[in-house]
């Protein structure tokens, strides 16, 4: 059965998001993720007023940093959001976009240690131990003051280790790539860890990809620059490479966010980044995408922009879901 999510951008009010997320769960969307920008709405009030406007779907994060927001705090957050939604949370954490971190002088120090402590300190806590942790962070005697709780951690992910460590630790992985030849490389690297895995059942490999459909395809490609930005801003050059993807190009990207010229940023994005780390176009367009990538991974979580209408772009998902092949129900 191939999973599938949708991620929301609290850029809107929270009100707002809650509504689609309400949207997403009548066309059958399984998981709704919450991004954490410290430039938009706190994903976490956001997520909350999602568990309000919902009844099925699962909520959560994805992906917060443990830099911004110490690991225990996201814990207790996390936990708080499976209570005010009847046991529906997610976790999904992962190490933050440097561009972002750097913006707000955050060092992204030893971040593969760092999420995996996160991810391990997290479960503790949620079974309802009383945690001392010296390494990447430090909590001393550390509980949560709420009951004991179950939570899948999805770590995000894109680079070879972190891929690694997420099939071998966590519940799941959300990977950093929409493009077929991507989903196959981080595929063998998924598998590498799950060789290592202590229990081999219960993991899952999503994709994060970057959607963004219309009946209109240049109007759905156009809407896709911002988050093509952010992700060609931080991206390795063997990924690069292997698009064909001038690195300068790419560059030119990177300064922007970092200096946060975000308007500067999106201009950068070239039409090769938004075939190589984006769906966007038609819903036909879209289904023949999501059938590729089905073939790699074990679902698809639809991330910004959506499309150009978001209302529209949530239908239009759906559609292209059904289109490949997917079983998405409709409440």
């Amino acid at each position: 059965m191939t999973h599938v999510g949708i991620e929301f951008t609290p850029e809107h009010p929270p009100d707002r998001i809650a509504e689609l997320a309400a949207l997403a769960e009548e066309q059958g969307f399984e998981t709704a993720f919450t991004s954490s920008h410290y430039f938009n709405r706190d994903p976490f009030v956001t997520l909350s007023r999602m568990a309000d406007a919902t009844e099925e779907i699962r909520l959560g994060p994805g992906v917060v940093n443990p830099y911004e927001t110490h690991p225990v705090a996201l814990a207790a957050r996390t936990a708080t959001i499976d209570e005010v939604s009847d046991g529906r949370a997610v976790f999904g954490v992962g190490a933050g976009d440097r561009s972002a971190l750097a913006t707000l002088g955050v060092d992204r120090d030893r971040p593969l240690r760092r999420v995996l402590e996160t991810v391990r300190v997290a479960r503790r806590l949620w079974d309802g131990e009383t945690v001392t942790h010296e390494g990447t962070f430090t909590a001393r005697d550390a509980g949560l003051n709420l009951e004991s709780c179950t939570i899948p951690a999805y770590v995000g992910a894109q680079g070879p280790d972190m891929l690694r460590m997420a099939a071998k630790h966590a519940d799941g992985a959300l990977v950093n790539y929409s493009h077929p030849e991507d989903l196959e490389w981080a595929a063998a690297r998924i598998e590498e860890g799950r060789a290592e895995r202590a229990v081999e059942s219960g993991f899952e490999a999503l994709s994060w990809a970057s959607v963004s459909v219309a009946e209109n395809e240049s109007e759905a490609r156009e809407a896709a620059r911002p988050p093509v930005a952010f992700i060609a801003g931080d991206v390795a050059e063997p990924v690069l490479d292997r698009h064909g993807i001038d690195r300068e190009a790419a560059e030119n990207v990177s300064s922007a966010l970092e200096g946060g010229d975000l308007g500067a940023a999106f201009g950068h994005v070239t039409p090769a980044m938004i075939d190589a780390f984006s769906v966007a176009g038609t819903p036909e367009t879209v289904a023949d995408r999501f059938e590729t990538i089905c073939e790699h991974v074990d679902g698809i979580v639809v991330g910004s922009p959506l499309g150009p209408d978001l209302e529209a772009g949530i239908e239009l998902a759906a559609e292209a879901f059904e289109r490949a092949g997917v079983a998405i129900s409709p409440r």
